[in-house]
């Protein structure tokens, strides 16, 4: 497994032992480190469109609009008419995430979702895995007759993203699909809200089956809200669905505010922590949120300015690492804030993709705990059981770093890993 950044010597983390054998695509539970998504599996065509184009056909502007098969075809024909369409992308929140992991640690995933049984050149399947890292183990999706999905990403001159979803066979996903020993043996199981709409199709009940067995072998569960329109409307579902089986939860500010009800960031992550291990809560210009447990015997106190808001000092403990609320002794509440890298980008053409992006960071971080905890089982970095590597403040760096390339390459899956040494960093730094 890749890690990156400057890491302490005492806790010597191995990156590079050679490998007795030749890799193998698919994963094997009792000797690799991988994390596990399920998702809709769906291809993005992106598509820069006028405000006047949404009201045409009835879309809500930034929200993931349900289309049917007619509808898709016609909003897919008079953007083709018009020329408007600048690319296709493999999609997916869940899928985007797990490439991006795979990208980042040069390690295994495991995607669980449908395929079409039979692809052809130019379908949204073959556009799927032609832009899937082949790290990406697929061997457990399911086949399909018809087409995975097809989702419209449209762009309005704000850098606004609005969806148009052709569902297609992306929700025929089953519980015979839903491997147990896979789930077992990862490292942590993501997946996201959005099945949640579909209260008659397969994926649903596929999707808590698989929370069922992460929560069974006490493998982390980690939850995308989806979209704030989604959490108004599943929102007592979500919440249940989340006190059950969920230890991490990501959102962004309007998603946390439609499922706590307060406009504060801060705050609204303080209250899911009732329900949660912990929270990453996307801000947009305002920033990112890390916040979860550690216990008060182990918290470390932050050399960075102490920030108050809502909460005062409330990035006091952020030099702690995280564990589950249920292992500490005395957990105490630890908050980080960090604002855009590098103020963002000079241009921001959309923000597809770059939750994901804060989103894989954090797994990547889980899974090398995992990773090194198997390595080296007695290093002090695991004298309590934590469950990530790094600080509340690193990790909330890290996903910061993560969505900062996301957003300047104008694309929702990282294309290449981040730079072994940053240029924003001066030399002295890489010489210690």
């Amino acid at each position: 497994m890749k890690f990156p950044g400057r890491r302490k010597l005492k806790h010597y983390f191995p990156v590079s032992q050679p490998k007795p054998v030749l890799p193998t695509s698919e994963v094997r539970p009792d000797k690799d480190t991988y994390i596990v998504g399920l998702d809709e599996t769906i291809v993005d065509v992106v598509a820069h469109v006028s405000d006047q184009f949404l009201e045409t056909f009835n879309i809500q502007k930034g929200l993931s609009n349900l289309v049917d098969s007619d509808t898709a075809s016609a909003i897919f024909s008079e953007l083709t008419a018009q020329e408007c369409i600048s690319d296709h992308f493999a999609g997916g929140t869940i899928g985007n995430t797990i490439h991006n992991y795979s990208v980042l640690a040069d390690d295994k995933s495991v995607l669980l979702g449908v395929m079409s049984a039979n692809i052809t050149l130019g379908s949204p399947a073959y556009h799927y895995i032609c832009h899937t890292s082949s790290k990406v183990d697929m061997n457990h999706l399911q086949g399909v007759p018809g087409d995975i999905g097809h989702g419209i990403t449209l762009i309005t001159p704000d850098g606004e993203r609005t969806f148009a979803i052709a569902p297609g066979d992306m929700d025929e996903l089953n519980t015979d699909h839903i491997p147990e020993n896979i789930i077992a043996g990862g490292a942590a199981l993501v997946t996201c809200a959005y099945p949640l709409r579909h209260q008659g199709k397969p994926i649903k009940q596929a999707m808590i089956k698989a929370l069922q067995y992460a929560h069974e072998h006490h493998v982390p569960t980690v939850l995308t809200l989806g979209t704030k329109h989604l959490v108004e409307e599943h929102r007592e579902e979500l919440l249940g669905l989340i006190k059950d089986y969920v230890n991490v939860l990501a959102m962004n500010e309007l998603e946390a505010e439609a499922l706590t009800g307060i406009s504060d960031p801060l705050k609204a992550a303080e209250a899911i922590l009732d329900y949660v291990d912990i929270v990453l809560l996307t801000a947009g210009p305002d920033g990112m949120y890390l916040c979860g447990h550690t216990d008060d015997s182990l918290k470390r106190e932050t050399t960075n300015p102490i920030k108050s808001g809502g909460l005062a000092d409330f990035n006091r403990w952020e030099f702690s690492r995280p564990m589950l609320r249920d292992a500490c002794k005395n957990p105490i509440k630890v908050f980080s804030h960090i604002d855009p890298y590098m103020g963002g980008p000079e241009k921001i053409r959309n923000t597809n993709g770059a939750g994901d992006g804060a989103l894989s960071a954090l797994l990547h971080d889980i899974s090398a705990n995992h990773f090194h905890k198997d390595t080296i089982p007695n290093s002090s970095k695991h004298s309590a059981p934590f469950l990530a590597y790094s600080s509340f403040a690193q990790i909330c760096k890290y996903s910061n770093r993560v969505s900062y390339e996301i957003l300047a390459q104008n694309a929702s899956r990282l294309s290449k890993g981040l730079p072994e040494r940053e240029d924003s960093l001066e030399e002295a730094y890489w010489e210690r």
